[in-house]
């Protein structure tokens, strides 16, 4: 099988070498900042999350795509992230659920790639220097450092613009009402919502009036790519929101609402991406493993009227609060999860028992 030598260069010069895998981008060159996710399953719910808006995915694993693809597990029709780094892309994929390589898979969404790097060393550079911008290709090497030393990180951008919905839709389920804002939101949050309730699901722009005339229950900002200090017209719109009606912030979606509560957002050095941080609630003591990803988070300094709930075992940062003047619950990592694991799930029935003693 014929293979096709592709180059990836990082911002500040490194170079890792390997062999061009799925579509191949006009130019021959892929932008984006690089990241490292280190879930051992679940690599087309990774790519498929919007939340990578604008990122270029490097997993751990190092053997990427043996049981195929298959479209139930899609996070989002249109993926966005801006491409996959791997060390080993199976070149037979066996499942029974499979519809399709993941190398066809990359290919139908016009998501490029790059196999055969020595992910272990790029990792350790992640580590060491941080989520950088870089670029990867087919084009000569030269063309690669350039497209590398002009490549854009997250900062400053706000891509929840890029993935919100363009208009509102209404997906049936349980008996109570909830909005959802869609700053970039993943199917697996639709499964655990439906059971508990109703979902009107509205663009990012909406407004609080907007979102109150619908009569809901309770809000829920959804997760999303970038900077959320650039999402710059939600603090005040959910500010409206908070008192009103309960509110329940995940990922992106907890930084914004911590944010209109008075708190303020920082880079991490290489973020949270994965199936297997630890997490403990404070509120019963209990750990769990969560799946994470995201590259900012809230510094609780300044946040008004809250009780702060979870905790990152690896780092201490925060990982979720929960309001005592006003009925908010903001949750870091994904209690979703998709495709696992499965520990946080009750965090949907927090939610539900939020909305039902506000009814009351």
């Amino acid at each position: 099988m014929s293979v096709t030598e592709a180059a990836l260069v990082l911002s500040d010069g490194s170079l890792f070498e390997g062999e061009a895998i799925g579509a191949r981008p006009e130019g021959g060159v892929s932008t984006g900042e690089v990241v490292f996710n280190t879930v051992l399953a679940g690599y087309q719910e990774v790519l498929s999350d919007p939340s990578y808006a604008g990122q270029i995915v490097t997993f751990t694993y190092p053997h990427i795509g043996n049981y195929g693809s298959a479209g139930a597990d899609d996070e989002s029709p249109t993926p966005r992230c801006a491409g996959v780094v791997v060390r080993d892309l199976a070149r037979r994929h066996s499942s029974w659920r499979a519809e399709a390589s993941l190398e066809d898979w990359l290919k139908r969404h016009g998501i490029a790639g790059i196999a055969g790097v020595d992910t272990r060393r790029l990792t350790r550079h992640l580590r060491n220097h941080g989520a950088v911008p870089g670029a990867f290709g087919t084009a000569s090497e030269a063309e690669v450092r350039a497209a590398a030393a002009g490549a854009l990180g997250t900062d400053d951008t706000d891509l929840t613009r890029v993935v919100t919905t363009s208009k509102p839709y209404v997906l049936a389920g349980g008996p109570r009402r909830v909005v959802a804002v869609d700053y970039g939101i993943k199917r697996s949050l639709f499964a655990h919502l439906q059971p508990i309730a109703g979902v009107t699901v509205v663009p990012a722009g909406f407004s609080a009036d907007d979102i109150l005339a619908l009569e809901p229950d309770g809000v829920l900002l959804s997760n999303g790519p970038g900077d959320p200090a650039a999402v710059t017209h939600a603090p005040a719109m959910i500010a409206e929101l908070l008192g009103r009606v309960p509110v329940f912030g995940v990922c992106m979606g907890h930084q914004l609402l911590a944010t209109a509560l008075g708190a303020s957002t920082y880079k991490l050095p290489f973020g949270h991406h994965g199936g297997n941080h630890p997490v403990q609630d404070q509120l019963t003591n209990s750990i769990e493993i969560t799946s994470q990803n995201h590259n900012y988070c809230v510094n609780p300094k300044g946040i008004q009227g809250v009780e702060l709930t979870h905790v990152n075992l690896n780092d201490q940062t925060l990982e979720g609060f929960i309001g005592t003047d006003v009925a908010a619950l903001g949750i870091q990592y994904h209690p979703e999860a998709g495709p696992g694991p499965h520990d946080s799930h009750y965090l949907f029935d927090r939610f539900a028992e939020m909305m039902d003693r506000k009814a009351t």
